[in-house]
């Protein structure tokens, strides 16, 4: 069955989502509400369960359909934070920085939280995880997104958080993973030790018993010899991303930058191929597949959303 591509669906994620045909979709970018830390204004939306083991089976059910859409070889990035347990209602307070209010929510579901005393982490992101690990996925990595620009808290008692996860699921054993699209620079100290082990036989070139000879392992490509010309130096990337907020002026509570919907994309899906997010928000993921040379489909709840992210994205017919 053809999927139609480059378009934004406005309704609830999972009812969507049973409509689109199974291996049809490369890749998923994408980055569902968080438990209990906003409202977004829409009836139904995820994030306001009364307990954790509520969320966590619902972004279960989604994810579910996510992994039926998916190609055998496709790859899922989800981006998600943790909560904390006791901060209950929030009552008149408004944020003098932000006077109409940067969560959207008077009233914060995580004081209800079973197993958990109030100030305790819950652990969210692996609560999820390790849900759709049970239900089928492959959990391939767990990765750091750093922000060295993070939002700035009040607490005085812990140290302020300055980092998200981003998991990499599997539909299947073999996927898809682009490893040189978004490898990094090795330092040029690691080029120079590399260049004198290849040609004097340090460290750097050394016999591996029950290996291949020599190791080449994230070794650069190479031209001519080893020691005249190293050719774009890099290492596989690792899981710590640094990447920062970027400022986005749309009515959107929490837009992720560009830069970390883009790394995702170039390394799980092909050129030419589908990108989905089924909690598409103000349009950041297919804003990013458009610019990649990628088609994208996007689902999402609250029809103002819809609205910016077309206006965003630009070029979607519906």
């Amino acid at each position: 069955m053809r999927i139609e591509t480059d378009k934004i669906y406005c309704g609830d994620s999972l009812q969507v989502l049973q409509t689109l045909p199974e291996n049809a979709v490369d890749c998923c970018v994408t980055s569902p509400p968080y438990y209990a830390l906003r409202d977004y204004g829409a009836d139904g939306q995820i994030g306001r369960e009364a307990t954790p083991e509520e969320y966590v089976s619902r972004i279960t059910a989604v994810f579910h359909e996510v992994k039926r859409v998916l190609t055998p070889e496709g790859t899922c990035w989800l981006n998600i934070a943790d909560t904390y347990c006791g901060t209950g209602s929030k009552a008149d307070h408004q944020d003098p920085k932000y006077p109409k209010g940067r969560n959207g929510q008077q009233v914060a579901f995580n004081h209800r939280a079973p197993g958990c005393k109030p100030k305790d982490l819950i652990g969210i992101p692996w609560l999820v995880a390790l849900a759709l690990r049970g239900d089928g996925w492959y959990l391939r990595s767990s990765i750091i997104w750093h922000k060295t620009n993070p939002m700035p808290e009040s607490t005085r008692d812990r140290p302020t958080r300055c980092y998200e996860y981003v998991f990499l699921l599997t539909k299947s054993k073999k996927y898809y993973y682009n490893w040189q699209a978004v490898a990094e620079p090795i330092a040029p100290t690691t080029a120079g030790r590399l260049k004198s082990g290849v040609s004097k036989g340090n460290k750097y070139n050394v016999t591996v018993p029950g290996q291949n000879q020599p190791q080449k392992i994230n070794r650069p490509r190479e031209k001519g010899a080893y020691a005249d010309e190293l050719i774009c130096p890099v290492r596989s990337r690792r899981n710590v991303w640094q990447i920062n907020n970027v400022a986005y002026h749309g009515g959107h509570f929490a837009a992720y930058p560009p830069k970390l919907a883009e790394t995702c994309i170039l390394a799980g899906c092909p050129v030419g191929g589908i990108v989905l997010d089924p909690f598409l928000g103000s349009g950041t993921t297919a804003a990013a597949a458009k610019h990649l040379s990628r088609r994208y489909i996007g689902i999402e709840l609250n029809p103002d959303y819809c609205t910016l992210a077309k206006q965003r994205i630009g070029g979607d017919e519906d």
